[in-house]
C-alpha cells in the first residue's frame, strides 16, 4: 500500500541535467534575446551596455534562479504551493500572483509567437522576395496587424504547439527543448556568420556597436538600468518558471551551478543573436546611419520592417538566411511559451486537476484572452507594460520570502546540500539582502519615469499616454491583489496539496525523489 502511495505521489522528473539546463535555457530565452538585446547594446554604448549586462548576471539574475531552483526543488509545488509552504499559509497570494502575472505575459506572448510564425511562412514561401524596401516591407507589416481574423489565427497555431507540448508532461517538454534549443543556436549561428561572408566590413561595424565601449555611457545610470533590465528579463528569474521546473529537478540535481549554467546559456544565446542581428543591419545596409536608424526604429520595427527589407534585397541568400532567421525567432517564442503554460499548469495540477485536462482549459483561456491583444497593438502594449513590471515584482516576492525564511539558513540548507557540486559563498546572502532592493528600487522607479515621459495621445483627452498607462496598471493591479489576498487566498492554499516541507520541517529528505 505504501509503495503504491509513493509511486502515485512521484512527480514527474527530468532525465537528465542536460534535459533540466536546456528547458531551463528555453524558459529563459525569447524573441527578447532576439529583438531586444541587440538594439538595447547598440543604442546604450555598445560594450559599456555589455559590462553592466554581464554585471548584473551575477548580480540579479543567478542569485535569484538559485532562489527559485531551491524553493522549486524543496517544496515539489508550483509556485502556489511553493509560496504557501515557503512563506505562510497567509502569503499564498505571493504565488497566486506570480502564477497569475506570467501567465498575462502568456496572453499577448501568443499573439507575439504568432507573429514570428506569420513572418517565417512569409520567408518561406517567397512573399517576403516582392517587399523591396522599407517602405513596402511597411505596408506589409500594417496590413497584417490591421486584419484581426490573421493575427488571431496565427496566435492560435501558437497556442496550440504550445499546449501540444506541455500536454505531454516533464518528458515531452524536455524532449522538445533538447531539438529546439540546439535548432535555435544553430540557426543563429548560420545568421550570424552570413554576413560576414557577404560584407565583412560592414559586419564588422555591427561588432563595433556591440563590443566596443563608449566611455561617456559608462556614467550614464540609464545604461545600467537598462543593462539590469535586460539581464532580468532575458533570464526570467524570479518570474517562477525555475521553481515550476525544479519541482521536476532529480534529488541529487546541484542548484548553484544549474543556476549558473542556465543564466550563462541564455547569455551565450544573446551574444549570438546580437551578433547576428547587428552583423545583417550594418553588412547589408547603405550606410553607417541607415543601420542605426535601423537598430532605433524598435523592436518590431527593427526585425518585421528593417531586417525583412534587408533579406528580400539579398535575392536567394535572403530567402535562405529569412527563413533561417524568422523560424530561429519562433522556436524562441515557442520555447518560453511552453514554460509559461507549465508555470500556470502545475498549480492547478497541485489544486488536484487531471493534467491533461488542466492543459486544454488553460489553454483554451489563454487564447481567448489574448484576442484583445491580437486585436489592438497598443492593448497589447498596455499589457506588455503592466504585467512585464508586474514580473519585476515577482521577482522582489521571491526574494523578500528568502528574506523571510532567512537568507544565510537558506544559503545554507536549500542551496549548499549535501548535492552541492560547487558551493555558494556570503556574496549570495549580501546580493539577496542588501543589492537586491536597491536595483529593484532603481529599476522600478526608472520604469515610471520613462513611461511619464510618453505625452502621446491617450483615450483621455488631456492626458498623455504613459500617465494614462501607469494609472491602467495602478489599477489592474489593485484588483488583481484585492482579489487573490482577500478572496482566493485560504480558499486556493486549502486545495492545494500537501508537499514534503507543507508540515514547516525542512530538515526531512524528500522522500518521493529518493529513487533517482
Amino acid at each position: 500500500m505504501n509503495e503504491r502511495m509513493a509511486e502515485e505521489n512521484q512527480p514527474e522528473q527530468f532525465s537528465s541535467r542536460l534535459g533540466l539546463i536546456l528547458t531551463t535555457v528555453g524558459a529563459a530565452v525569447g524573441t527578447g534575446n532576439i529583438w531586444r538585446f541587440p538594439r538595447e547594446a547598440a543604442a546604450n554604448g555598445g560594450g559599456a551596455f555589455m559590462i553592466g549586462w554581464l554585471i548584473f548576471l551575477f548580480a540579479w539574475s543567478i542569485p535569484l534562479l538559485m532562489a527559485e531552483f531551491a524553493i522549486g526543488k524543496k517544496t515539489r509545488l508550483g509556485t502556489v504551493g511553493a509560496m504557501r509552504d515557503m512563506a505562510g499559509r497567509n502569503f499564498t497570494w505571493l504565488g497566486i500572483w506570480m502564477m497569475w502575472v506570467g501567465t498575462a505575459v502568456g496572453f499577448y506572448y501568443a499573439v507575439v509567437m504568432g507573429w514570428t510564425i506569420r513572418y517565417f511562412w512569409i520567408a518561406i514561401s517567397g512573399e517576403m522576395s516582392d517587399a523591396g524596401d522599407t517602405a513596402e516591407t511597411q505596408a506589409l507589416w500594417d496590413n497584417f496587424i490591421s486584419s484581426p481574423g490573421e493575427v488571431i489565427f496565427f496566435q492560435l497555431i501558437a497556442v496550440g504547439f504550445s499546449a501540444f507540448i506541455v500536454y505531454n508532461g516533464i518528458s515531452g517538454i524536455e524532449k522538445a527543448n533538447k531539438v529546439l534549443i540546439p535548432c535555435l543556436v544553430a540557426f543563429l549561428v548560420v545568421a550570424m556568420i552570413y554576413p560576414f561572408i557577404l560584407n565583412p566590413s560592414g559586419a564588422i561595424i555591427g561588432l563595433k556597436f556591440m563590443f566596443i565601449p563608449q566611455g561617456e555611457y559608462l556614467f550614464k545610470g540609464e545604461t545600467w538600468i537598462r543593462a539590469l533590465t535586460q539581464s532580468a528579463w532575458s533570464t526570467s528569474a524570479g518570474f517562477g518558471m525555475a521553481i515550476t521546473y525544479a519541482v521536476a529537478m532529480r534529488k541529487k540535481e546541484d542548484i548553484g551551478l544549474n543556476a549558473f549554467l542556465t543564466g550563462l546559456g541564455n547569455n551565450s544565446v544573446s551574444l549570438i543573436a546580437g551578433v547576428a542581428v547587428l552583423g545583417t543591419v550594418f553588412a547589408l545596409s547603405g550606410s553607417t546611419a541607415e543601420g542605426l536608424e535601423a537598430v532605433e526604429s524598435g523592436s518590431s520595427g527593427l526585425t518585421f520592417i528593417h531586417l525583412t527589407a534587408l533579406f528580400a534585397s539579398m535575392g536567394t541568400a535572403g530567402y535562405i538566411i529569412g527563413s533561417i532567421f524568422f523560424l530561429a525567432m519562433a522556436f524562441a517564442a515557442l520555447t518560453s511559451m511552453v514554460s509559461t503554460l507549465q508555470a500556470c499548469v502545475v498549480n492547478f495540477v497541485d489544486m488536484g486537476w487531471e493534467r491533461k485536462e488542466a492543459v486544454r482549459y488553460i489553454a483554451v483561456a489563454v487564447a481567448i484572452a489574448g484576442i484583445p491583444s491580437a486585436i489592438s497593438i497598443e492593448f497589447l502594449d498596455n499589457q506588455d507594460f503592466v504585467w512585464g513590471t508586474g514580473l519585476i515584482v515577482s521577482g522582489l516576492m521571491v526574494a523578500v520570502v528568502v528574506m523571510r525564511f532567512g537568507v544565510s539558513e537558506f544559503r545554507k540548507n536549500l542551496i549548499n546540500t549535501e548535492y552541492a557540486d560547487v558551493q555558494i559563498g556570503k556574496w549570495w546572502e549580501f546580493i539577496i539582502k542588501y543589492v537586491f532592493p536597491i536595483e529593484f528600487v532603481a529599476v522600478f522607479g526608472f520604469f515610471i519615469y520613462e513611461k511619464l515621459q510618453d505625452q502621446s495621445a491617450s483615450p483621455i483627452e488631456g492626458m498623455g499616454l504613459g500617465l494614462f498607462t501607469i494609472i491602467t496598471m495602478v489599477v489592474q493591479w489593485a484588483i488583481i491583489l484585492v482579489l487573490f489576498i482577500f478572496v482566493l487566498n485560504n480558499k486556493v492554499a486549502d486545495r492545494i496539496k500537501k508537499g514534503p516541507v507543507s508540515d514547516g520541517n525542512f530538515d526531512d529528505d524528500i522522500e518521493w525523489a529518493e529513487s533517482v
